[in-house]
């Protein structure tokens, strides 16, 4: 695949970095700073407190000082505990491990005033990103063993103060994707000639991987109101993101000939969703500060992924058929003295997965429920430091994917039990 320039010099040790676990409902990742963590990202595009608003609201610049700079890491820690309920899978007849590890995101903002109205920035995050991963013997290995987004944002953007009422922001973002798929060919051996293929197939002992990328272009709005002293209300807009994935399709197993015929350039098509943020941020009086979010995320957009040969020919289709969703978030800050304020919230996150039969063990997701607080140092004058941590409760999640009769997959019937912890720190200062 062509790649490029910035693809080149990108280091690879920082989209290492960007890969994670999705925190938020589907594979989408919230931490784009660690200062909202406190509030469950409350208030998210009204606050405007570091230059990380360039991501949710890039309007936001304004109500910054002339220069402003933004470093934060998140560490999260999903748990997917899988219990059999009546599996259906030929040879396969393993207990999982917990599919779920510790991740970083990590992220870096940096704002300008060029003058006292116009304002440029640059941000770098991972908005999207996903692993799971299964020890390789679990009865649902011909589902997936190993599935492993990666995304790396890098977001130019500029802002303009219109008026003392209103602001307004555009950015660009330039995203690259990478992907891992890893799984076993399926849950019985085929003997030569079955479905046209003239050598054994040991499926059952075989494993195949799809690794592929793209790089790609979208966009994203803002504008910010100052309602009165006391009252801010933010909007935003983060476009679609198509990724047009290439790669290769490799299978090894006990059969070489069997492994090289079973191998291929591959390609996929993705169409990351489209998000929209309204939030409110008030002042109650000096020392509190009520916070609210409502947003939407066009995951409609990921109807299925078909995997596909360089030849043509279908691979596999993720039948994900995700439905469009919506975040409640509300929050509060308590100004405790002139270097400390509490941190506090809760949220609602719908998952995109409609039903049990539509859910994969690549991704386990459900309904879940943010409990947040952190705290906010101001060091000096010219430096923050914030802290938070989150624990999301996910309801209990049923799964009865696939069919007894399919040779390939197999049917994975039971119940994730389910919970993510998420840690994190931002430091910010102006200059």
């Amino acid at each position: 695949m062509q790649k490029t320039l910035i693809a080149r010099v990108l280091p690879a040790a920082l989209l290492a970095l960007a890969s994670g676990t999705a925190s938020a409902a589907g594979f989408q990742l919230l931490e784009q700073n660690a200062s909202g963590i406190g509030n469950a990202y409350a208030g998210s595009a009204a606050v405007a407190e570091n230059a990380s608003t360039i991501f949710f609201n890039p309007a936001g610049m304004t109500q910054l000082q002339a220069r402003e700079m933004s470093v934060g890491l998140s560490l999260v820690r999903p748990s997917f505990k899988f219990t059999d309920q009546g599996s259906s899978a030929g040879v396969l007849s393993g207990n999982a491990q917990d599919a779920g590890d510790w991740a970083a995101l990590p992220n870096a903002y940096l704002s300008w005033a060029l003058n006292k109205d116009l304002y440029v920035g640059v941000g770098m995050g991972a908005p999207f990103g996903l692993v799971t991963e299964y020890n390789r013997d679990w009865i649902g290995s011909a589902h997936s063993i190993k599935f492993d987004i990666k995304t790396i944002n890098i977001n130019p953007s500029i802002a303009w103060r219109v008026n003392e009422k209103v602001s307004l922001g555009f950015g660009v973002n330039w995203q690259r994707m990478e992907a891992e798929y890893v799984r076993r060919a399926g849950i019985v051996d085929l003997p030569a000639g079955a479905g046209g293929v003239p050598i054994p197939r040991p499926l059952s002992q075989s494993f195949a991987t799809l690794d592929a990328d793209d790089d790609s272009w979208g966009w994203n709005v803002g504008a910010l109101f100052t309602v009165s002293d006391a009252t801010k209300v933010g909007v935003s807009y983060r476009s679609k993101i198509k990724h047009e994935l290439e790669g290769s399709l490799s299978v090894a197993g006990p059969n070489p000939v069997f492994n090289t015929v079973g191998s291929s350039g591959a390609n996929a098509t993705v169409e990351l969703p489209d998000i929209f943020i309204f939030s409110v941020a008030h002042k109650l009086d000096p020392k509190w500060e009520l916070l609210g979010d409502v947003s939407w995320t066009g995951w409609s957009s990921v109807d299925k992924v078909d995997i596909m040969r360089s030849s043509g020919a279908l691979a596999q289709t993720l039948d994900t058929d995700f439905q469009d969703t919506w975040r409640v978030a509300l929050g509060a800050n308590y100004q405790l003295n002139d270097a400390w304020k509490l941190k506090f919230g809760v949220a609602f996150d719908e998952t995109p997965v409609k039903n049990a039969e539509k859910r994969l063990t690549s991704l386990p997701d459900n309904d879940r429920i943010w409990f947040s607080v952190g705290g906010q140092w101001k060091a000096s004058k010219a430096s923050t430091l914030d802290m938070g941590v989150s624990y999301l409760y996910v309801d209990d999640t049923k799964i009865n994917n696939g069919s007894p009769a399919d040779l390939q997959k197999g049917l994975v019937k039971g119940e994730y039990d389910s919970s993510v912890w998420i840690l994190g720190a931002q430091y910010s200062m102006s200059f």
